[in-house]
């Protein structure tokens, strides 16, 4: 299939799955998904340079957007429960699902590891398309959600460093230009957006651009990843992007119109049918040493903190997509995992961004229309209540 050919059908599918959507009222996020499994082993396309690159810059800019969407002043004043349903997330799935793997699927401990960093993640790309496309993102438990998974990528992130990635000499730029941009941007960005912003030609969203791909770079150069900074560095801008709704919202329209489907559809054409259907019952296993923990132990932890919409997070923080995938990929390429461990842990990754979405969409989503108080901790909506009162 030639590229044009390949463009043709992913236009097509991507405007298919975006009225799919519209129409049975889940996350577009999961339709591209699904989608992307059915072109896959429907056309067998090769995946082209160009998707590969777009869909991995999709991606950086999906948790540069998350970032940004974190509201600082509320993870601040509620960093332990952020950081406990964080914490819990990643380490229950890594250390039962590497588990599994080794003792009662046979794997090698190296095969292993790979397979609980695999299963540990929850995804940025599907809360924050989940969050946004709901209007939670602006409720509390949306940016409860945001800082926990956070937190639990964080440490997927750096399980991975820590045990595989062996980082040369590049690593030192990588981190000076990230620790540059993360330090500078918050500064410059006000000045910037106020000279040069508003603007059909958006000179703002090219200056966000032109440092994600900038960190991109350095972190290949460096055998390491630019997922994590991209996360701080829109972290270090969402008080900016708090106070300009209205550049955020365009960088958001950019993101979800043009990149971020075809970092999904990718996503989906990854799985191979074939290698699942002949591994059914290891599928099966490897779901449930995923999901078990993580859904046994965030749900009292969600009940605690998150009340009453533990269920939704829950669901939610079981997702996962794009540092799992990234994790799968650097095993495969690193020749620790074969091709059918790869499909197995990809099509596990990839149920778990649908499947616990799906039924949280479903059954569980909250509602911003019920009104702030629902959302919001009792030391923000009192004086309201007060003023009412008088």
């Amino acid at each position: 299939m030639s590229s044009f050919a390949l463009a043709a059908v992913l236009g097509g599918a991507i405007l298919v799955a975006s009225t799919i959507s519209v129409e049975i009222g889940l996350s577009v996020a999961l339709v591209e998904l699904a989608a992307g499994v059915f072109v896959g082993n429907a056309f067998h396309p090769h995946v082209p340079d160009w998707l590969s690159f777009i869909g991995s810059f999709a991606g950086i800019v999906l948790t540069f957007l998350a970032g940004a969407e974190v509201d600082v002043p509320q993870f601040k004043r509620e960093w332990h429960a952020s950081v406990s349903i964080g914490a819990v997330s990643f380490l229950a799935p890594f250390l039962t699902a590497g588990a599994f793997a080794h003792w009662a699927l046979g794997w090698t401990f190296k095969q292993s590891e790979i397979a609980g960093i695999a299963l540990s993640t929850t995804s940025l790309a599907v809360v924050y398309a989940v969050l946004v496309e709901t209007g939670l993102n602006q409720e509390l438990v949306g940016k409860r959600l945001m800082s926990a998974t956070f937190v639990t990528d964080f440490g997927t992130a750096a399980a991975l460093s820590i045990l595989f990635i062996k980082p040369n000499l590049w690593i030192v730029p990588f981190v000076l230009v990230s620790a540059l941009l993360i330090v500078v941007l918050p500064r410059i960005a006000p000045w910037f957006f106020g000279r040069y912003g508003d603007r059909v030609i958006e000179p703002e969203i090219k200056l966000v651009f032109a440092s994600l791909f900038v960190l991109m770079w350095l972190g290949d150069r460096a055998h390491s990843h630019a997922v994590l900074p991209a996360f701080v560095l829109g972290l270090a801008l969402a008080t900016h992007y708090a106070q300009h709704r209205q550049e955020q919202e365009r960088l958001r329209v950019v993101a979800f119109a043009f990149l971020t489907p075809l970092f999904f559809f990718k996503g989906g054409m990854n799985v191979s049918l074939g290698a699942v259907w002949a591994n059914l019952g290891v599928l099966a296993l490897l779901f449930a040493a995923k999901m078990v923990p993580k859904l046994a132990g965030i749900y009292p932890l969600a009940r605690r903190f998150t009340s009453p919409h533990a269920t939704f997070t829950t669901l939610l923080m079981s997702t996962g997509l794009t540092f799992g995938t990234i994790s799968s990929l650097y095993g495969l390429n690193a020749h620790i995992i074969d091709r059918t461990q790869f499909s197995l842990l990809i099509t596990v990754v990839v149920l778990s961004a649908i499947v616990p979405t799906a039924i949280a969409q479903r059954w569980f989503q909250p509602h911003p229309e019920l009104g702030p108080i629902h959302h919001r901790p009792v030391e923000e909506f009192w004086p309201e209540v007060e003023e009412a009162a008088d």
